[in-house]
C-alpha cells in the first residue's frame, strides 16, 4: 500500500519492508529499490451524474444503454467504470417527446381512468401530465403558457474515486431532554468502493462548536449519524381548540413563538428551467425577486406544488432574508396513477428532494400537493359515488402511505400536511379526504371568488389561515411590449385573448374594474381583513415576469408592516383597528397608541375636519378597536360630508405624536361616484443625483401611480393616495442609469387621469 503523493522508499519503510534509509549503511544496502523497476496500481469507480433530465430519456455511453429517465425532478447515477475510453468517448442522451410518453402512460392504463385528461380549451396545453414526472404547468395552466420542455436541464458531471464518494449529507436538530439541550444529527451518505477508516471533522466556526469522529466503513451505500452541540430553530404548528369558537386553530410557532405568516405563492420563474440554471441570471434573477418580497415585509413564501422544487440558491437566499419557506411536493390539480414503477420514482423523487432541502431553516413546513384533497372531495371529475373509493384509496397510498412515511422518516423537525388547503388533523380523522377541506374553521384555505363584489371585506371568509388566495392582473405595457406589436395592445385583441389562459378571465377583469375601478385595491382589503381577523395568513401576489413590481406589491409593504391601522365599515360605524404583530409586549414604543382620523373633499388638500381618539394599549400579536363612530355622525360632524363627497384618512401615533403606522384611508362610497374628484394635473421636479421625484398636483390624486418602463428597480412608495400639494418618491434602480434616463422613460398617472 502507497500514498500519492509519495515514492517507492517511504512506501517500503511505511509498511516495515525496509528501516530507516538513513541509518548507517542502508544508503548502500537500499540501491537495490533504485535498480529496480515499479508499478503503481489502483483501481478506481467512476459515475456519471446527472442532476436533472427533462423528462423520459435513454442514456448510452460508448454506444452501450447505461440506464433511462422518467422523473425530472430525480438526480440519477450510473456506473460507468467499464466503458470509458482513453479518449473519444460518446454520451448520447435520446430524449422522447413528454406529450407522447404521457399519452401513452395514460392509455396503457386501462383499469380505470385517471383524471383529468386534458387541460380546458382555454389554456390551449397538452393531455396527461398527471402521467409524468415533470413541472406540472410545463403542459399549460391559467397563468401561463404550454411548453412541455426537453433536455438536460441540470447539470452533469463525471466522479471518479478510488476509496468512497460523499453522495449527501444533513442536518436535523434535536433536543436532549435529559439534559436540557440542543443536539444537530448530521446525517452522512456515503458511496463505498473499498473498505475505508476516516475522519469526520464538524465545525460550525459562528457557534464555536467543534467535533471529530473516528469511522468505519464497509463497501456499498452507507448512511452514518454524528452529533454536534449546537442550537437550532425549532417549528410547531398549532392545531387546537379554541376558547368560544369552532373547529381548531392552525397557526405555527417557531422558536417558542407564534409567527404571522405573511407572504406569496412562489411559481417557477421561467418558463425554461435551463435559464434559471444560468449564473448571472439565476443569482441577479432569485435576489431581486426575494429581497422585493423581504421589502414587503414578507416573512413567507408557498413554493407551489404546480412547478418545481427550486434550486439550492433560492433556499439559500430564503435563509438569509429570514423568508419562511411552505414546501410543496409537485403534485397539483389532478388525482395521480398508482403503478408500481410510478410509486418508486416518486419515493426517490421525494428521498432526494427532502433530503437536499430539510436542513435550510427557511423550510418549515411540507405539503403534499395543491388542491387534491379538494378536487375528490368537491367532485372536480365527475366521479361516479361507488367509484370514489377507489380513488381515495390511491389518493391515500400515494400521499399517506408513501410520501408521508418518507418525510416523516427524512425529517422530524418540520410538520407534514398532506394537502393544501385541507383541514389538517380534522382531513385525517375523515379518511384524510374531508367533506369540506376548504372548511374556515380548519386547517388552510384556497379562496377565490370572482363574481362578488370584492370591496365587500364580509364576503370573505374569516379562515384560520389562507394559503392561497386573488384577482389575475395582466403586466404593464412595458413587459408586455416586449412580446407583441401595437395592434395586440387592445383588451379586446385576438392577442389578449390568446394570452388569457383562465376562463373568462378577461371578462372577469373588466367586471370588477367597472365596479372597483382598479383591482389591485381589492386585494389590500383582503389581506387586511385577513389580519384583523386571523393569527395568521398568506396571500397569492405576483410581481411580473423580469421582477417588475404590480401595484399590489407596494400595497404590501404597507399592509404587512408589523403594526397596521386598518379601517372597515361595518352595521354603519366606522371601526378602525391597531393590528400588531409583535411576538410580546416588550415593544413599548408600540404599547400606547392615538388613532387620528381627518376626512377630506375630493376636491381640496385642507381636511374638512379632524378627530382624535383617547390613548389605547395596543395588544401585541393582535388586533384592538381603537377607533368606532356611527359614519352618519362622522359625516354631520365633519362638515355635512357625504359618503360621496368625502374621504376618510387616518393612522396611529404614540403620544408624543411619533407616527407608528402607515397613512390609511377608507372610501366611503366606490371613486366610480366620487364627487369633486378633479384631474390632479400633476408635474414632476427631480433632483438629478439620487433619483428624488418630487410630484406637484393640483387637486388630490387617487392611486397615483410612477412607470420607467424597462429600467429594472422599485419605488419606495407607488399606487398611492396624494392628499398633499407636493410630495417626493425615491427610485432605487437593480442596476446602473441616470437621472437623464429615468427622465425620459418616466410617466405618471392616477386614477382619474384613465377616465
Amino acid at each position: 500500500s502507497a500514498e500519492v503523493p509519495g515514492c517507492v522508499h517511504t512506501a517500503l519503510q511505511r509498511q516495515g519492508f525496509i528501516s530507516d534509509p538513513y541509518y548507517r549503511y542502508n544508503d548502500l544496502a537500499y540501491r537495490w529499490i533504485s535498480l529496480d523497476n515499479w508499478t503503481s496500481t489502483t483501481s478506481w469507480k467512476a459515475v456519471l451524474v446527472f442532476e436533472g433530465v427533462d423528462t423520459v430519456s435513454t442514456i448510452s455511453l460508448n454506444g452501450v444503454t447505461i440506464g433511462k429517465t422518467d422523473n425530472m425532478f430525480r438526480r440519477h447515477d450510473f456506473e460507468v467504470t467499464d466503458l470509458l475510453k482513453d479518449e473519444d468517448n460518446i454520451l448520447q442522451v435520446w430524449i422522447m417527446s413528454a406529450v407522447t410518453y404521457a399519452s401513452q402512460r395514460s392509455h396503457a392504463h386501462t383499469e380505470y381512468r385517471v383524471p383529468p385528461d386534458c387541460p380546458p380549451p382555454v389554456q390551449k396545453g397538452e393531455c396527461h401530465v398527471n402521467f409524468i414526472r415533470k413541472a406540472q404547468s410545463s403542459f399549460s395552466w391559467d397563468w401561463g403558457p404550454s411548453f412541455p420542455t426537453l433536455g438536460i436541464w441540470k447539470g452533469v458531471r463525471l466522479e471518479v474515486f478510488n476509496t468512497l464518494r460523499v453522495l449527501s449529507y444533513t442536518t436535523n436538530p434535536r433536543f436532549d431532554s435529559e439534559h436540557s439541550s440542543w443536539n444537530v444529527e448530521v446525517e452522512l451518505f456515503f458511496d463505498i468502493f473499498v473498505a475505508s477508516k476516516g475522519l469526520v471533522h464538524l465545525s460550525m466556526p459562528l457557534l464555536q462548536s467543534e467535533a471529530e469522529f473516528q469511522l468505519s466503513l464497509t463497501p456499498g451505500q452507507k448512511r452514518m449519524v454524528i452529533f454536534l452541540s449546537v442550537a437550532f430553530r425549532t417549528v410547531e404548528l398549532v392545531q387546537e381548540p379554541i376558547p368560544s369558537s369552532p373547529g381548531l386553530s392552525f397557526y405555527f410557532w417557531i422558536n417558542g413563538k407564534p409567527i404571522f405568516l405573511k407572504g406569496s405563492n412562489w411559481i417557477p420563474v421561467h418558463a425554461f428551467q435551463d435559464f434559471s440554471h444560468r449564473a448571472m441570471f439565476l443569482h441577479w434573477r432569485y435576489r431581486i425577486l426575494l429581497r422585493s418580497a423581504q421589502k414587503a415585509n414578507m416573512n413567507a413564501l408557498r413554493v407551489w406544488g404546480g412547478g418545481v422544487y427550486e434550486q439550492d440558491i433560492f433556499y439559500s437566499l430564503c435563509d438569509m432574508y429570514g423568508i419562511m419557506i411552505w414546501q410543496d411536493f409537485m403534485f397539483a390539480c389532478a388525482l395521480y396513477t398508482t403503478e408500481k414503477d410510478f410509486i418508486q420514482t416518486v419515493r426517490e423523487e421525494i428521498t432526494q428532494q427532502v433530503r437536499r432541502l430539510k436542513s435550510h431553516p427557511s423550510v418549515v413546513i411540507w405539503s403534499g400537493n395543491n388542491e387534491n384533497e379538494a378536487a375528490i372531495a368537491t367532485d372536480w371529475f365527475n366521479i361516479p359515488v361507488a367509484e370514489r373509493p377507489l380513488y381515495v384509496k390511491d389518493y391515500v397510498s400515494l400521499y399517506v402511505e408513501n410520501i408521508r412515511d418518507i418525510v416523516l422518516q427524512e425529517d422530524s423537525t418540520c410538520p407534514f400536511l398532506v394537502s393544501s388547503p385541507t383541514n389538517g388533523v380534522k382531513s385525517e380523522k375523515e379518511g384524510w379526504v374531508a367533506k369540506d377541506p376548504d372548511d374556515p374553521h380548519f386547517g388552510d384555505t384556497h379562496y377565490y371568488s370572482y363574481y362578488k363584489d370584492c370591496w365587500d371585506w364580509t364576503a370573505f371568509p374569516r379562515t384560520r389561515f389562507a394559503s392561497e388566495y386573488g384577482f389575475q392582473s395582466w403586466p404593464s405595457l412595458s413587459t408586455l411590449s416586449k412580446v407583441s406589436v401595437s395592434s395586440d395592445w387592445d383588451f379586446r385583441s385576438n392577442f389578449s385573448a390568446h394570452r388569457q389562459h383562465h376562463e373568462d378571465g378577461n371578462q372577469n377583469s373588466t367586471t370588477a374594474a367597472v365596479v372597483t375601478l382598479l383591482r389591485p385595491k381589492v386585494i389590500r382589503w383582503v389581506n387586511e381583513s385577513f389580519k384583523v381577523c386571523l393569527l395568521t395568513g398568506k396571500s397569492l401576489v405576483h410581481s411580473e415576469f423580469g421582477g417588475k413590481w404590480k401595484m399590489l406589491h407596494y400595497w404590501a409593504t404597507d399592509f404587512y408592516v408589523p403594526m397596521l391601522s386598518v379601517g372597515v365599515e361595518d352595521k354603519g360605524d366606522l371601526l378602525i383597528y391597531a393590528v400588531s404583530d409583535s411576538h410580546s409586549e416588550k415593544h413599548t414604543d408600540y404599547c400606547l397608541s392615538i388613532t387620528w382620523v381627518k376626512l377630506y373633499r375630493w376636491s381640496s388638500f385642507n381636511a374638512v375636519c379632524s378627530l382624535e381618539s383617547n390613548a389605547t394599549t395596543i395588544k401585541a400579536g393582535g388586533s384592538t378597536l381603537v377607533f368606532q363612530l356611527s359614519i352618519s355622525a362622522l359625516l354631520t360632524q365633519c362638515g355635512n360630508c357625504t359618503r360621496r363627497s368625502c374621504i376618510v384618512a387616518f393612522l396611529l401615533s404614540s403620544p408624543e405624536g411619533q407616527m407608528i403606522s402607515p397613512h390609511n384611508h377608507i372610501f366611503l362610497s366606490s371613486p366610480r361616484y366620487a364627487e369633486g374628484l378633479q384631474k390632479p394635473n400633476i408635474t414632476d421636479t427631480r433632483i438629478v443625483q439620487s433619483f428624488f421625484v418630487t410630484l406637484h398636483c393640483s387637486f388630490p390624486a387617487v392611486y397615483v401611480w410612477l412607470d420607467v418602463d424597462d429600467i429594472p428597480g422599485h419605488f419606495d412608495v407607488n399606487g398611492f393616495l396624494m392628499l398633499s400639494k407636493k410630495s417626493t418618491v425615491i427610485f432605487g434602480a437593480w442596476r446602473l442609469t441616470t437621472a437623464e434616463e429615468i427622465t425620459a422613460n418616466l410617466h405618471i398617472t392616477s386614477l382619474r387621469d384613465v377616465y
